[in-house]
């Protein structure tokens, strides 16, 4: 079992919002007991040919929460997404709430701070953020209590946020069928995903787990929602008893042989500044860099 504080009598409600674009899901977790919520993981729209901003994925969640008529308190990066833009400092505009990432996100600043060649001016510290979370803090969402977890591999400053009986795992683990996500980014290191993921897995059977992104392997219809007991039982990289060393073999091969994401470039350079877009030229235009062997 966990050390972290876990409450399963507090059941959140979530809504999730399902990105076809980018295969993301981000949520908004409600207190049962009050207005506050918290949104996870949210997306921004690229059209990356044109490079046009839209924002249709954060205004479908802007316009719940109003009709709900709920209140922001936090917005949650489960880590430096390398497939999305994150829409948080959009949706904070409109809505409120505070921004929050893994203390770790300084690191994943410092490298991509020189894979993009920035200058000085770029902030290496996270204070684009309002919250740097450490391994087992904790903060509110209304009367329920979030707790961080850190469980690096993917990146160094992936987090787990357990609120209640839902965790939300990042790209720590996928669906059953799907496994766990890649290690080779940057900072990323397979043994250090598999400890991770074995961190989640100590956490109570009946713990819902939320994922950060589905593809419906086998053509399968898009899930997002499983338990701590079916990815223990049927996770097809680490269920069954696998072992570190298992993993580690598997999944060394396996990203040896993928493609990098769609949106790395755009990502990184947009999340690290905490979803803002780089600052404009003299002359207001806005430019994304692009890197040339440099991943």
């Amino acid at each position: 079992m966990t050390d972290y504080p876990i409450d399963m009598s507090t059941r959140p409600e979530i809504k999730a919002f399902f990105d076809e674009g980018t295969n993301t899901i981000s949520y908004v977790v409600k207190d049962p007991a009050s207005s506050a919520c918290a949104v996870i993981d949210s997306v921004m729209d690229i059209d990356y040919a044109a490079g046009r901003i839209t924002y249709d994925h954060a205004d479908a969640i802007i316009a719940y929460v109003r009709d709900k008529r709920l209140t922001v308190e936090w917005l949650i990066e489960t880590h430096v997404h390398a497939d999305h833009l994150s829409a948080a400092p959009y949706i904070q505009r409109v809505l409120g709430g505070k921004l929050g990432i893994g203390r770790n996100i300084t690191v994943v600043q410092e490298t991509f701070g020189k894979v993009f060649n920035e200058g000085t001016e770029f902030q290496r510290d996270g204070s684009q953020f309002d919250r740097l979370f450490d391994d087992g803090d904790t903060y509110q969402i209304g009367g329920m209590t979030g707790c961080a977890m850190h469980t690096p591999g993917h990146t160094p400053a992936c987090m787990t946020h357990v609120i209640g009986d839902a965790a939300f795992v990042g790209d720590t683990l996928f669906m059953p069928d799907s496994g766990s996500a890649r290690a080779d980014f940057p900072g990323g290191d397979a043994g250090t995903l598999y400890n991770s993921i074995h961190k989640v897995l100590a956490l109570p059977d009946d713990m819902r787990l939320f994922m950060c992104h589905d593809y419906g392997p086998n053509g399968r219809d898009i899930r997002w929602e499983t338990t701590v007991r079916d990815e223990k039982a049927h996770n097809i990289h680490v269920g069954g008893g696998k072992t570190r060393e298992e993993f580690v073999a598997m999944r060394e091969a396996r990203d040896a042989t993928l493609d990098m994401p769609r949106l790395i470039l755009p990502s990184l350079q947009v999340n690290m500044r905490a979803g803002q877009l780089p600052p404009p030229d003299k002359d207001g235009r806005t430019f994304l860099k692009l890197p040339v062997n440099a991943l």
